[in-house]
């Protein structure tokens, strides 16, 4: 009795304590504070120094100015704005494939499989199989030809006009599974009852897509929606390093390249830091509005 006593007094006086959550949470926080807020913090340090070595002195914001000035640099910010377009793409088809399988096309589970392998398959071997399909004896020249289309045969990757397309539409190809099974997880939640619904109404396959599956496919999509920005922001570089190297010239240039090629080419780690900041500011300001958007219809949906 004693003891259950002195249980029942100490569960008391936590209860009563308000900082007990944050006590709890305390160790975890400092560590996840030191994971990310120190590199983050010395990476803007190191954006406004001179740095050979380990240090270098402060000088400003001069390694700022002389990223806005460099042409290549400009390059690599409207690439990447460039492969931006690829977002309606991943979200609009995603959703119609994702559909389609929802609707039990036959052998669906088939497709589903065969859409979702290339998302598991590492980028370097993607990259060397559509380097040597696309070179100008590859694969797909050659299936050009042989359908009378010689016309549009050339080096894909190392055309200037079509390389950034090129691997654009690679990346498309390879995040597109991920897509499709998010989307299809969340279909497979919802009650079918509202699709039979407006079935027996009289909804055409294409209305039922808009009115009522795109609606309920909100928070995935806009979940889906933030990770394909950030993809096609920060996470393209090993596309673009193992088909292109940023070429043919700065045609498939990108910030991440241009980071890697500062830091561990030119040995340059203050404007690598100085751009790697700009890429952190540009992601957070497109984040941001998504991240207001999300949180909005969680709201809507506990009222």
């Amino acid at each position: 009795m004693i003891t259950l006593g002195k249980t029942e007094r100490r569960a008391r006086m936590l209860r009563t304590k308000p900082w007990t959550p944050y006590l709890y949470l305390a160790p975890v926080s400092l560590l996840m504070l030191f994971v990310f807020g120190y590199p983050l913090i010395a990476i803007f340090d190191f954006s406004t120094r001179r740095i050979r070595g380990a240090s270098g002195p402060f000088i400003g914001l001069e390694n700022y100015r002389q990223i806005f000035k460099d042409e290549v640099f400009q390059q690599a910010i409207l690439h990447n704005a460039q492969l931006l377009l690829a977002v309606p793409i991943l979200v609009i088809v995603g959703i119609v494939l994702a559909v389609l399988l929802y609707e039990r096309v036959a052998g669906w589970r088939i497709y589903r499989t065969i859409l979702f392998a290339p998302f598991i398959i590492a980028i370097p071997v993607i990259g060397i199989v559509f380097s040597n399909m696309l070179s100008l004896n590859g694969a797909v020249n050659e299936l050009l030809r042989a359908v009378g289309l010689d016309f549009l045969a050339l080096d894909w990757l190392g055309s200037a006009q079509m390389a950034l397309w090129s691997v654009m539409a690679i990346i498309i190809w390879h995040e597109m599974g991920f897509g499709v099974v998010l989307f299809l997880a969340r279909l497979l939640s919802l009650n079918e009852e509202i699709q039979e619904a407006a079935r027996i109404d009289g909804a055409g396959w294409w209305q039922r897509l808009w009115y009522v599956t795109i609606p309920q496919l909100k928070d995935v999509t806009e979940f889906y929606a933030v990770v394909s920005v950030i993809t096609m922001l920060a996470w393209v570089f090993p596309f673009v390093y193992v088909m292109t190297r940023g070429g043919p010239g700065n045609a498939t240039q990108v910030m991440e390249l241009y980071i890697f090629n500062f830091a561990f080419r030119n040995s340059l780690p203050g404007i690598a830091s100085a751009v790697a900041v700009i890429l952190f500011l540009i992601t957070l300001a497109l984040m941001i509005p998504l991240f207001q958007l999300r949180a909005r219809t969680e709201m809507e949906g506990i009222e």
